[in-house]
């Protein structure tokens, strides 16, 4: 990728050319597992894991390439041999948002031209999600097509396409709009490359470790698991994100709550569903159910209607969602 130098391999261990690097180094990656003296790099990578799984973001480095890169490639390694999809989740979402700050920090930056931050940066999305993301005189600007495709998990007012200034075919976005417009995919670009990563044969000093991430991950399991017959499909591939431990979106968490509310669920039941969550935070999943369940005066929220849950790839009808225009309509019948 042009224009990507150490820098940029240290804030985005997870691009090809960081593992190109890696490999110029002239360590094979079996070495950290087997030569005492590469530990260092092995306790790193439990550092970033164990950050992830409590919900936190690595303390980043990016003027240590070596450090960043070896680390993450090493705990690639071990996220492999553990085997528990928990954790793989909690990390790539963990490794996104450390990839969004120097992403929004190199846009901010980029208008400087100082060393055409924006630029690399602008080309590292390009490149990762095919999305033209150009420099505009007072911000970034995007194609109306690719704003569309992208902004759809939003349900919030402000990424509505007619709030939004566009000009000359393309939608005009500040550093942390574009960013944050990408979030989603730059988790998913993660974990993707997590599980395409060949599993490695166990080494010496992995098996501790290892030992460790499988107590971890056994402490993510969610206390108990939803399972019903009566819920409507959508209802239940959302039910069963949660399960696998995955990210469900923002427009796919509210759709799951407002719709057990509608059904009559109490928030201390609701709450517990989202626990398996890569970035579950209870105080936090508390205070946004009772936002949307009208408690306290604010607004009650109703369950998105199918037509809008279509629009938000959320929509996964059956033949028995014949005739009804909200999942709470699921499983009734008119006379």
């Amino acid at each position: 990728m042009e224009g990507i130098g150490t820098q940029e391999y240290a804030q985005y261990p997870f691009l090809s050319a960081a593992a190109k690097y890696a490999a110029s180094s002239g360590f094979g990656l079996e070495e950290f597992g087997n030569d005492p003296d590469l530990a260092p790099h092995a306790k790193k990578a439990m550092e970033r894991i164990t950050a992830a799984a409590e919900g936190r973001v690595y303390d980043a480095r990016p003027e240590d390439a070596d450090r960043e890169v070896f680390s993450f490639l090493v705990a690639v390694m071990m996220l492999k041999l553990c085997g528990m999809n928990s954790l793989v989740n909690r990390f790539a979402l963990a490794e996104a948002r450390r990839a969004e700050r120097f992403l929004e920090s190199d846009l901010r930056g980029g208008h400087g031209g100082a060393r055409g931050r924006g630029l690399v940066t602008s080309k590292i999305l390009a490149d990762l999600f095919s999305v033209d993301v150009r420099r505009d005189e007072d911000g970034y600007a995007i194609p109306v097509a690719d704003y569309v495709s992208h902004s759809v998990k939003f349900h919030e007012r402000e990424w509505k396409l007619v709030n939004r200034v566009v000009s000359g075919g393309r939608v005009l976005l500040g550093a942390h709009q574009a960013v944050r417009l990408l979030r989603h995919e730059l988790g998913n670009y993660i974990r993707e490359r997590i599980r395409q990563a060949p599993t490695p044969p166990m080494m010496p000093n992995f098996e501790a470790h290892v030992s460790k991430l499988a107590e971890i991950a056994k402490k993510l399991e969610p206390e108990y698991v939803v399972v019903s017959g009566e819920h409507p499909p959508c209802i239940k591939h959302a039910l069963e994100v949660l399960k696998r431990g995955e990210n469900l979106p923002h427009s796919g968490r509210f759709m799951l709550a407002t719709f057990l509310l509608g059904r009559g669920w109490p928030i201390e039941k609701i709450a517990p569903i989202f626990q398996s969550a890569p970035d579950y935070n209870e105080r936090t999943t508390m205070y946004q159910l009772r936002n949307i369940s009208g408690a306290g005066g604010t607004t009650r929220y109703s369950c998105p209607l199918c037509d809008k849950l279509r629009t938000q790839d959320l929509c996964f009808a059956t033949s028995e969602c014949d005739g009804i225009i909200t999942p709470l309509q699921f499983g009734t019948r008119r006379k």
